[in-house]
């Protein structure tokens, strides 16, 4: 059985809305992929795009969004809030209706080869996709970004997957993988001290003896003066949004700052926030059942 898989890429580009259209527009031009949301963050010079498809489109749809990409980002040039490596700096299949996680991972070495042979850079595998031990974790490969890949690569744990020895002039590297689906979930503080963003990212963070399934960094938004808790939640279910929310308001007003709004990048699964809604407004017998929308299109295909 062929399911539908989601990919999930980000590129180094949050700024100018004409290369993010012209991206987006060549990742979702193959038939069979459907494009279903554009995040774009200036602050982070970052874009997330999420789309869905059978494997087979998802992989040209691929070769599309590196092409367009490496044609419009020079990271020479790039200059962003966030950690990256790479013009396309990470792309995750992940399982949805009718897909597994072995049809993903095969999915993610297929379109790592074809991307390193075809624009001759360098592609590390990460999560589920990894090739080698170590090098699962995307902030592991991301240390030290593209200012400090060159020197990087020349150790040889950091031959990467597929393609060069060496980053592509103005690309970088990139990294493709298989996950399981991710809350990018961001909080921002009403304050410019990046000493408390960075505090509270250290103490929720699972790496650092807090919370599970839960990696944090501090990040300073200049532009809106103020500093954002930056978050991806790889487990929603071991550790959910509102227990997260909740410990970042805690420790934001322990060092002496509010919470000013979080914000969703991307999108999010429907269970994560029905559990957020159970929790925050204390519902009692409340499932899926009572969301008009859900019953709505359980009624209707069941009529079919």
């Amino acid at each position: 059985m062929v399911g539908i898989i989601e990919a999930v890429p980000n590129i180094s580009e949050g700024r100018r809305r004409e290369v993010i259209d012209a991206i987006a527009e060549a990742f979702g031009r193959p038939t069979g992929t459907r494009l279903l949301d554009v995040s774009p963050d200036p602050s982070h010079n970052r874009t997330v795009l999420t789309a869905i498809g059978e494997p087979a489109a998802l992989e040209e749809s691929s070769l599309c969004l590196f092409e367009e990409s490496i044609q419009r980002i020079d990271l020479r040039q790039h200059v962003g809030q966030h950690p990256r490596i790479g013009a396309v700096d990470v792309l995750p299949f992940v399982p949805l209706q009718g897909a597994t996680m072995e049809q993903c991972v095969s999915l993610a070495r297929r379109v790592a080869e074809r991307v390193a042979a075809r624009f001759e850079l360098p592609v590390f595998l990460y999560e589920q996709a990894a090739l080698r031990q170590g090098r699962s974790d995307l902030a592991h490969i991301r240390a030290g970004q593209f200012e400090g890949l060159a020197e990087k690569m020349k150790e040889p744990f950091w031959k990467p997957d597929f393609g060069p020895t060496h980053p592509h002039p103005s690309a970088g590297a990139s990294v493709v993988g298989a996950r399981g689906p991710l809350i990018a979930f961001n909080v921002n503080l009403d304050t410019e001290r990046i000493e408390i963003a960075k505090a509270i990212a250290r103490t929720i963070r699972q790496s650092s003896g807090g919370l599970p399934s839960v990696k944090a960094l501090g990040i300073h938004l200049k532009e809106k003066h103020q500093v954002q808790v930056s978050m991806n939640l790889t487990d929603y279910k071991t550790t959910p949004l509102h227990r997260v929310f909740e410990l970042v308001c805690r420790e934001a007003e322990r060092h002496g700052a509010l919470v000013a709004g979080s914000e969703i990048v991307g999108l999010v699964p429907e269970e994560a926030l029905l559990a957020t809604a159970r929790h925050s407004l204390r519902l009692l017998r409340f499932g899926e059942d009572k969301v008009l929308e859900i019953s709505t299109r359980k009624k209707l295909s069941s009529s079919r």
